[in-house]
């Protein structure tokens, strides 16, 4: 719709101009499996694994058969945290976590506690920063798996996750950590960050939906989720999505190419918007002032209601989150800002903007001025 202001990139980004002129390279007549050894299933072997190659280059591993693709971010933390626990479960039957993980982390780990295995949870200071003492504590010889995402999707703080990596490793455990939010906004290294296993959304890079991926390090043990063929070195059975996969590496392309300027551009438009905002009676940012993503703004209003705020807004034609996509259809309080030390009261008012590509600084004054009118009229008529 014409002058509408899209501010939720953390939920689905539109597909990189640059990714939808690849994808035209793949003539209408397409087809080839790349199991097979004819010539169409070479050119889908070639397809993948120049995927790989960029992939890889994207977030610093040597060996781009280290990368594996799957349907997304989700199932790729489903076989990290699943299939590192129970392949490695002689060695412990532990798991860890931050207690602000995306639900695709903190379900699995609790789906692995109901099959004998022990779940901590590490708490957060009122930034979002993992607690390291904390952490020291929880992670012990007998944890198989750590998981600390690199940065926040809700609050947008990142993590320091060399230290993270240092303990985990001190104690003989793996450490998965899922980029999905950081990946092609901040430099993600699993080298010099000391990460055995990390995941990607294709759609978060500017690419596709509905394909993603995990990188392990070399001799990592991991135990597929879903069992079938041997594709993707069998822990990810089924015939490869090809076109998204193709699609999802020239994203990955991209996004390294140009994160560190657009990442700038960002980051100004970010910190016009948060002085815009935090300006509003009882409004507060949430998340670390400065040790967060640059392309995220996210804040609560005292007294009135997330889902009020983003339908007032939506109707100013400004589409903003409250929460996480994957949670805020339930109407509870986010566990992310209930992590942080806030009342439900307070976890209630939340929104949440997400920066991209197609936003300018021009935009912020009519988004400071619609959050503006939208507190002012909700906080008129709510009964909070």
């Amino acid at each position: 719709m014409d002058g509408r202001i899209y501010l939720d990139h953390a939920a689905a980004m539109p597909v990189h101009p640059g990714v939808a002129r690849f994808a035209r390279q793949f003539p209408e007549s397409f087809a080839g499996n790349p199991s097979t050894i004819y010539r169409e299933g070479l050119a889908a072997q070639a397809a993948v694994a120049g995927a790989r190659e960029k992939v890889a280059a994207l977030i610093g591993a040597e060996d781009p058969a280290s990368i594996i693709f799957t349907s997304g971010a989700t199932e790729s933390n489903n076989i990290a945290i699943r299939g590192t626990a129970l392949r490695n479960q002689k060695l412990g039957k532990r798991v860890v976590t931050s207690a602000i993980e995306h639900i695709s982390v903190l379900n699995p780990a609790r789906d692995l506690q109901k099959n004998g295995f022990v779940y901590t949870q590490v708490p957060v200071d009122r930034f979002g920063v993992i607690d390291l003492d904390a952490l020291k504590a929880a992670v012990t010889p007998g944890t198989v798996v750590t998981s600390v995402h690199s940065a926040n999707n809700e609050i947008g703080t990142i993590e320091p996750i060399r230290d993270v990596a240092e303990i985990v490793h001190d104690r003989g455990g793996l450490l998965h950590v899922d980029a999905t939010d950081a990946a092609g906004r901040i430099p993600v290294d699993v080298g010099r960050d000391g990460i055995d296993l990390l995941t990607l959304s294709g759609n978060q890079l500017g690419g596709p939906d509905g394909v993603g991926a995990l990188y392990i390090r070399p001799g990592v043990r991991v135990q597929p989720v879903l069992v079938g063929g041997g594709q993707e070195r069998g822990l990810r059975p089924g015939t490869e999505n090809v076109f998204g996969i193709a699609c999802m590496g020239e994203a990955a392309r991209i996004a390294k190419e140009e994160m560190p300027e657009e990442s700038r551009r960002l980051r100004t438009i970010r910190d016009s918007l948060i002085d815009g905002i935090t300006g509003i009676e009882e409004a507060y940012l949430t998340g670390h002032p400065a040790e967060r993503l640059p392309h995220h703004a996210s804040f609560r209003f005292s007294r009135i209601e997330g889902e009020s705020i983003q339908l007032a807004m939506d109707m100013l034609g400004i589409a903003v989150a409250t929460g996480s996509a994957c949670t805020s259809r339930t109407l509870e309080a986010s566990h992310v800002l209930l992590a942080i030390g806030l009342a439900h009261d307070e976890a209630h008012g939340s929104m949440v903007a997400t920066l991209g590509r197609r936003n300018s600084l021009d935009e912020v004054p009519r988004v400071v001025n619609a959050a503006r009118e939208t507190v002012k009229r909700l906080r008129a008529i709510t009964p909070l």
